[in-house]
């Protein structure tokens, strides 16, 4: 089973909310919700693509950090929100695909509108520059001779980042400690001040990092390799390409959000995505566009969700 990741948890219902039409929207500024801490790959992508779809609404955008949970405590605050489209939710995929299957959320991939998908990113595994390895085969090899010495920063227990690695460590008879974090900008800041062995996390906020020596990626959770990161060995390359497990952006409204808004929305981040900055943007961040939008995006929730849930109860760490 390819895993390009993805529960139903307690629905949250909107009944209460009257659907507003589409009609002059929008006319105010809009608020973005990002269920991750600043500085993360997740808000770096989400604030570049903010400025070209601010173009595109003709209206103010407002990113709002709420971090916590794995992502659960911004989407749970989202969720509550009145479905008139001027609220938003710009996140990747675990808080949606993977949190619920963790934990008790106001949410599900059901309870949602679905808008529109952006892009897409392997995650990676960087250590410091005296790790005793070089390329993704001795990476692993020094990590199954000493079961238990290292740890390894990731997105907690429910996020999709330490699935990847868990998938990866159980394959090839590895045990590493996990240490959860906020996201890959508290990951990254704890893997920088020597707290943790190893990065894990999306691309781009290691990158900086990577090209001044402060970091050395030898792993990626995609198949393929990935051009950002030359060091690194996607999984393919290691015997084992059935292990992928991305990384995925999308843009979400609250439940009963009006269909005609739904559209303006997702037309206009087709738009904004369609800037050769934003594109040369992703690319030096080693995503790529990845645009799927409306009921077939929530076909793509539906599925990764019911495999992610699979996944997690044959590794024991399903608990809902």
């Amino acid at each position: 089973m390819k895993a390009t990741l993805l529960f139903t948890a307690a629905a949250m219902s909107s009944a209460a909310f009257t659907p507003v039409m589409a009609s002059d929207y929008p006319d105010r500024p809009i608020e973005i919700i990002v269920p991750a801490p600043a500085g993360g790959g997740t808000d770096n992508v989400a604030r570049m693509l903010n400025q070209y779809l601010e173009q595109e609404l003709g209206q103010p955008a407002a990113v709002l950090n709420v971090a916590g949970g794995g992502g659960a405590i911004g989407v749970n605050q989202f969720a509550r929100s009145r479905p008139d489209g001027y609220t938003l939710l710009s996140t990747w995929n675990s808080p949606i695909t993977t949190v619920p299957h963790m934990q008790r959320v106001q949410y599900s991939y059901e309870t949602l509108t679905p808008i529109i998908s952006t892009s897409q990113s392997a995650y990676t595994l960087c250590v410091s520059p005296d790790f005793p390895a070089e390329n993704a085969e001795e990476f692993l090899a020094e990590l199954q001779a000493n079961p238990g010495q290292y740890t390894y920063g990731n997105d907690g227990v429910g996020g999709t980042m330490r699935l990847a690695a868990e998938r990866i460590f159980d394959a090839f008879d590895i045990t590493a400690r996990p240490i959860p974090f906020g996201g890959a900008g508290e990951t990254l800041q704890n893997f920088l001040g020597g707290h943790v062995d190893i990065y894990g996390g999306s691309i781009t906020p290691v990158l900086p990092y990577v090209e001044d020596g402060q970091a050395k990626c030898l792993l990626v959770t995609s198949a393929d390799d990935n051009e950002a990161l030359p060091q690194a060995s996607g999984l393919a390359a290691l015997g084992h390409p059935e292990l992928e497990t991305v990384l995925w952006r999308m843009m979400l409204g609250p439940e009963g959000m009006d269909e005609e808004r739904t559209e303006v929305i997702a037309d206009a981040v087709a738009r904004a995505v369609e800037q050769t900055e934003f594109q040369d943007f992703l690319a030096a961040q080693g995503e790529t566009l990845n645009l799927v939008r409306g009921e077939e995006l929530r076909e793509r929730l539906r599925l990764e969700t019911e495999a992610i849930g699979e996944t997690l109860e044959s590794l024991g760490l399903k608990q809902h």
